[in-house]
């Protein structure tokens, strides 16, 4: 098949994007995004003008898309205004808009646990039991290796994960098994000639690569429908559950932030709106009984002050 050259402001947007280090699937909703404003306007976004994005975020407006995907595209065109074309007039025309704030969906721990149990594959078993137990993407699933695995000091270490940081995590007794079983059955056919340490973990069918996330995410489905799970959950439910869970049991709220590796504390703080059994606990004034209320000695000769 023969390819379509690619115009020299798609290849300038890419080098700029390379020289910021975006990641391979942001570099796509960029290029998605400004591929929708050119066929907006139906010419190059060189010439594009200022009434042009005013234009472009009203149709999108009225598209009926979501915030969130209407910010994303217009995050991307802003990117290809400011720094390939340079053009900060325009940018500044770019607003967003406040996205809704949703409450995680979560999985009980005996969802959670009977999810792990009714697994048919010891691969399966144990990565979900990484995502529960370690409250791990599932991308950092799927990327680890043998040498991430730290069992006698009890940790995991999550190597370059979103916004390329490293962070530690536990190993518990029970995920370690599991590793163990799985490392007896684990398919070795593409094992030859890499160190035992920068071996994948959970290799994927393409020589050299791992286990894809949509891999995963298929096999998570399969074991939710399994498990008799009718929630709209998904594999990161699995990571959201495991920090509502240890929030609920008295965690340090900052111990949890360094486990999920989040900048902000008010990233990790929006589970206080999701654990349940806090919630349930708090008691209601609707609950507590009826006061009588005291009265107030007045004057000799006067009725008390009300």
């Amino acid at each position: 098949m023969t390819k379509h050259p690619i115009s020299p402001l798609r290849q300038r947007m890419i080098e700029d994007m390379n020289a910021r280090q975006r990641g391979r699937h942001c570099q796509r909703s960029h290029l998605y995004s400004c591929e929708r404003f050119a066929a907006f306007l139906q010419r190059s976004p060189e010439t594009a003008t200022a009434d042009d994005v005013r234009r472009f975020q009203l149709h999108l407006a009225e598209s009926g898309i979501s915030i969130c995907n209407r910010n994303r595209i217009m995050t991307g065109v802003k990117f290809l205004l400011k720094v390939t074309l340079r053009r900060h007039d325009l940018a500044a025309e770019i607003y967003h808009l406040k996205e809704p704030i949703k409450l995680p969906l979560i999985v009980s721990p005996g969802e959670a646990q009977r999810l792990v149990a009714t697994a048919d594959k010891i691969q399966v078993k144990v990565m979900l039991a990484l995502g529960y137990g370690c409250g791990l993407r599932a991308g950092e699933i799927v990327r680890l290796k043998v040498g991430d695995i730290d069992s006698p000091q009890n940790i995991i270490r999550i190597v370059q994960s979103k916004g390329r940081k490293d962070r530690h995590v536990m190993l518990p007794p029970e995920v370690l098994t599991l590793l163990r079983q799985w490392w007896t059955v684990r398919p070795t056919r593409y094992d030859e000639g890499v160190p035992t340490l920068e071996r994948w973990l959970f290799p994927g069918r393409v020589p050299g690569k791992p286990l894809t996330t949509r891999q995963l995410s298929r096999l998570f489905h399969d074991a939710s429908e399994a498990a008799g799970i009718h929630k709209r959950v998904t594999m990161h439910s699995l990571r959201h559950s495991f920090a509502t869970h240890l929030l609920e049991d008295g965690t340090d709220i900052r111990l949890i932030q360094a486990l999920l590796g989040h900048d902000k504390l008010d990233t990790t703080a929006r589970y206080t709106r999701v654990a349940t059994g806090r919630i349930a606990a708090i008691a209601s004034p609707l609950s507590k009984p009826p006061s009588t209320p005291k009265r107030r000695p007045g004057k000799k000769g006067k009725p008390s002050d009300r």
